[in-house]
């Protein structure tokens, strides 16, 4: 979406913490290209964007272009400053990154979603915006016209081609699965047990039925922002069920009452194996899938080759297992 010339400045971005920078005011930015992005290091649709980011930083920070991130959580634990850094080393991103905790910059730029990218031109004026992934070509060809109108005889790069056959202008997208919360507050469970807010409750083996509807096994605790067990043995188990349509499934969790515990993953009651496993899946030698849960993130669990229907199995013992959300993906050849 191109936003007409010369009519809205943009706003003061330094009312955050500032993580792997010195501060910076839109005074500062004055006379670049600049290219703010909303977005929050457990979201799915924010990672997928980065390499772009990255890469446009690299071609063309030299030629007058600034990039800003804006670092708004989505949830509670994405709000500490130790976990965003953690987000930013382990993304390899190296343009300055403000947190944005109370949201003042949000509201500032009237913004709504993640991810979320604005071009300001070299005069402090708003360009060009675009929500949501894709668009990678049309959002690379406004930043070099921004860049020619700094220096009309600069050298430019040819555009960047697609970093995954998902990108390739015109790919099919799926209806999937949408993104499923936990907590009473945005998610819904599936089972029959009248709802406990905040105290434990035990969950039967449900009949799973309805899609895209979350269903619990074992001792849980309902929260307003997640659920977690609350086993009182080791030798139990707590269950999550989940029909879904997508080829790939991710899971943010915030391992804040253990460490480096295994969450055991099936896939229409089988491990998953080579073909299907995510990227933070493990197969042991017995060929049982897993993944083993350290850091407050998102996990991706499982990568089918195609979009489909599935039956989502997790079991875990420990009473680390906080679940927030479920994301999935709809792109794929």
């Amino acid at each position: 979406m191109y936003v007409q010339k010369g009519k809205v400045r943009m706003p003061e971005i330094n009312t955050g913490k500032w993580i792997n920078s010195h501060e910076i005011s839109t005074q500062q930015l004055k006379g670049k290209v600049v290219l703010v992005d909303f977005w929050d290091y457990t979201c799915v649709n924010c990672i997928r964007t980065l390499p772009y980011l990255r890469e446009w930083y690299e071609r063309y920070h030299e030629k007058g272009l600034e990039v800003v991130g804006v670092h708004a959580p989505e949830f509670t634990f994405s709000r500490t400053e130790e976990n965003v850094r953690k987000g930013i080393v382990e993304f390899e991103i190296r343009y300055p990154v403000v947190m944005d905790n109370d949201y003042k910059i949000w509201q500032a730029f009237a913004n709504r979603s993640w991810p979320s990218k604005y071009l300001i031109d070299k005069n402090g004026y708003f360009r060009y915006a675009h929500f949501g992934e894709g668009n990678y070509i049309e959002t690379e060809m406004a930043i070099q016209l921004l860049i020619k109108e700094l220096d009309p005889d600069v050298d430019l790069p040819d555009l960047m081609k697609p970093i995954r056959d998902s990108d390739i202008p015109g790919i099919h997208c799926y209806r999937v699965s949408p993104e499923l919360f936990l907590g009473y507050k945005r998610g819904k469970l599936g089972n029959l047990e009248e709802l406990r807010q905040d105290e434990p409750q035990e969950y039967e083996k449900p009949e799973i039925s309805e899609e895209d509807t979350i269903y619990l096994e074992g001792r849980w605790i309902n929260t307003s922002e997640f659920i977690e067990p609350a086993l009182e043995d080791s030798n139990e188990g707590a269950h999550v069920y989940l029909k879904y349509t997508s080829y790939e499934v991710n899971l943010v969790i915030n391992p804040e009452k253990d460490k480096d515990f295994k969450v055991h993953i099936m896939q229409d009651n089988k491990n998953l194996d080579a073909e299907n496993a995510g990227d933070d899946a493990e197969i042991d030698s017995e060929g049982k899938s897993y993944v083993v849960v350290s850091d407050p993130k998102m996990y991706n669990l499982i990568k089918n080759k195609d979009v489909g229907s599935h039956l989502l199995h997790l079991s875990t013992n420990s009473n680390g297992f906080a679940v927030f959300a479920f994301t999935f993906v709809s792109c794929a050849l």
